[in-house]
């Protein structure tokens, strides 16, 4: 007979006579004892100090039991500053046939993932730990799951283009690890977020879900042109491709989504902006900076609370609506430095620029305001050479 199975007929044996009200399901009750012999608190924390199994094992901590099952565990203390858990994630979980969360808090816990979990588990959430190896296969294989978080691990290898074709996963957060490859192309999946920043993942935008809202691929190495791709996620709220090697121009009815942060920093889009219509969302963070953006400031960005278009290569004077946002204190900041701007239409009043707004315009073909607030990388040149200007305008 299977050790394990050996053990619940013991179990069984021992809680007969015991009221079924009181009972946790034999199986169940023997994985939390292996969970209990997995992990173990660091110091400073007392998650398990209530798992003492004389006691009814639904009443410790971090447990949730639906009858005679364990339906949820939050192992390791919730609360902000709490040192976590140390140790690994016993194979015995796919055991807890009702199970529908797990969540582990940041800690220490170490190892692969268990090759298989229940297929009942709506949602896991184990980031901030030392998780490490590739996503099994078996991941796929949990077609209820709305919810998978494994950022900020040490996990590796590609990521499964199955994971995205799961038919109720909403949020998909993969964030802070060391996944490679290229970013899985699949467009019918019912995904609603997905963060894959800071890994190693390569190739170009594919086609991704219209149905997103959030979109994270920051700080990875991709490559290519998303012209074709972006204008299709037209509900994006959240867009962040910051500090990849993404190239070419951006789609003018970009700037007609519903986003109230666009971050495409560091990069190496070109060509000029043309936005179809003003930004949409009022107050929306910008980022544009360091690409090789060129052609006139547009107009349609004036709605922006912090426009970020500093390190390119746009010309000619400011437009009228965003200098009139400026002066009416409704941009908190505006950074155009280190490009080839003619003008800005409150010339260099220092009374003009709002107390509080920062505001830079230094390295320009122009002076900037007395007041203007820049931070540390501006430089100390406040105007650029005649002859860089020069060299501009007679490119142009």
């Amino acid at each position: 007979m299977p050790r394990l199975e050996a053990e619940v007929a013991v179990l069984l044996c021992a809680v007969f006579f015991v009221p079924a009200s009181g009972i946790l399901h034999p199986v169940d009750y023997l994985v939390l004892q292996s969970l209990r012999q997995s992990l173990a608190d660091l110091p400073g924390s007392a998650f398990f100090a209530s798992w003492d199994f004389t006691a009814e094992p639904c009443a410790f901590a971090g447990v949730l039991c639906s009858r005679d099952r364990v339906v949820a565990l939050s192992l390791g203390d919730p609360r902000a500053g709490s040192p976590g858990l140390t140790g690994h994630l016993p194979s015995s979980l796919i055991r807890l046939s009702a199970l529908a969360e797990l969540s582990l808090v940041p800690g220490r816990v170490a190892g692969p993932l268990p090759a298989s979990l229940p297929s009942s588990l709506r949602f896991l959430a184990l980031s901030g730990n030392l998780l490490s190896g590739s996503l099994p296969p078996s991941l796929s294989s949990l077609r209820r799951l709305r919810t998978l978080d494994l950022s900020s691990n040490r996990l590796s290898g590609s990521v499964p283009p199955a994971i995205f074709r799961l038919p109720e996963l909403r949020t998909l957060i993969l964030a802070h690890n060391r996944l490679s490859g290229p970013v899985p192309a699949v467009a019918s999946a019912p995904l609603l977020r997905l963060d894959l920043r800071s890994n190693a993942l390569t190739g170009s935008v594919p086609f991704l879900p219209p149905s997103l809202v959030y979109l994270s691929l920051a700080s990875n190495r991709l490559s290519g042109w998303v012209d074709r791709v972006l204008p299709r996620l037209t509900r994006l709220q959240f867009l962040d491709l910051c500090m990849n090697h993404l190239s070419g121009p951006l789609p003018g009815v970009l700037f007609t989504f519903p986003v109230s942060t666009l971050r495409l920093q560091r990069n190496q889009f070109s060509g000029p902006l043309r936005p179809a219509s003003p930004l949409p969302v009022e107050g929306a963070t910008v980022d544009l900076s360091y690409n090789r953006l060129t052609g006139n400031v547009p107009a349609e960005l004036a709605p922006a609370g912090r426009l970020y278009l500093d390190f390119n290569r746009f010309t000619g004077q400011l437009p009228a609506a965003l200098v009139d946002r400026v002066v009416a204190g409704r941009m908190r900041v505006l950074y155009l430095q280190h490009n080839y701007l003619t003008g800005f239409g409150i010339g260099g009043a220092a009374a003009s620029v709002p107390a509080g707004m920062s505001l830079c315009l230094q390295d320009n073909c122009m002076v900037p305001p007395a007041n203007a607030a820049c931070p540390r990388n501006a430089g100390p040149q406040r105007m650029r050479p005649p002859e860089q200007c020069a060299a501009i305008r007679n490119r142009g």
